[in-house]
């Protein structure tokens, strides 16, 4: 939605949608939020480094989105969480959405050097404490509001070497169907969207990783992770974008407490 300099514009571009998006500074959180600036909504975006969410504002301006307010924010720390969801209702309003992207990948292994905690408390924990701070801050109904998490195919299946993500993961679905009974009758949407191999940075990641222990080369790990993908092929960012700007259309009313999953396949129920 293009900037506008008029009186009308300007009452327009308060009404409307306020969504507050974490890990928006790349990969799939920086295409949610650029797809949601183009659908004409409000946006606060918060990740760990402001120097990129700064980079996530200046390509919504430059496309014509409203400014974005941007917060510097570790989801672990409860109070740094509540104090960022009453900032952003402060200065943009009350919240009409919030999609909560912000997490770390990669492995764990059992010892000293164990991640298993570090995970779970920033993709379950830190997703629980923005949904909750989210909650207090919601505009009023009687039109749906909406929670949307964003899980992993690794919610559904095992992979060796990775239990802390796909606990972390798999309890993300738990959370998301308690509390979309917990907050149903307020008209609150809630759900989450269960990508599989989506080609952004942690996943070259992954593919490096994997590369490593199967003593080859990337590309070489890229052919072998599609081989269980019937489609082929990885996602892009702006495609789980598209699936959560439907969620929080019009056309999704009445879904909630799902997962949704976009993984070309490689798991189907």
């Amino acid at each position: 939605m293009a900037a506008r300099t008029s009186a009308a514009g300007s009452a327009a571009s308060a009404r409307a949608p306020h969504v507050f998006v974490t890990g928006a500074g790349s990969g799939i959180g920086r295409a949610i939020a650029l797809r949601l600036a183009r659908d004409g909504c409000r946006l606060t975006l918060a990740a760990r480094t402001k120097a990129r969410l700064d980079e996530t504002a200046r390509a919504i301006s430059a496309g014509g989105g409203a400014k974005s307010l941007v917060l510097a924010l570790d989801i672990r720390n409860p109070a740094a969480v509540e104090r960022a969801f009453a900032a952003s209702a402060k200065q943009l309003g009350p919240l009409h959405a919030l999609v909560a992207n912000a997490g770390i990948g990669g492995p764990n292994v059992a010892g000293k050097q164990d991640r298993f905690a570090d995970l779970v408390a920033t993709n379950l924990s830190g997703t629980y404490h923005c949904l909750r701070a989210a909650e207090q801050h919601l505009a009023p109904g009687p039109d749906a509001r909406h929670l949307v998490v964003v899980a992993s195919v690794l919610a559904r299946i095992g992979v060796a070497g990775y239990t802390g993500y796909c606990a972390s993961k798999t309890g993300l679905l738990g959370l998301v169907r308690a509390l979309a009974m917990e907050l149903a009758p307020r008209n609150v949407q809630v759900n989450a969207v269960c990508p599989g191999w989506v080609d952004t940075e942690m996943a070259r990641e992954g593919l490096a990783g994997m590369a490593k222990a199967l003593r080859t080369d990337v590309a070489g790990a890229r052919k072998i992770a599609m081989q269980a993908v019937p489609l082929g092929r990885m996602s892009e960012p702006q495609d789980v974008a598209g699936m959560i700007a439907w969620l929080l259309s019009k056309d999704a009313r009445g879904v909630t407490g799902q997962a949704l999953d976009m993984n070309g396949g490689a798991f189907m129920i």
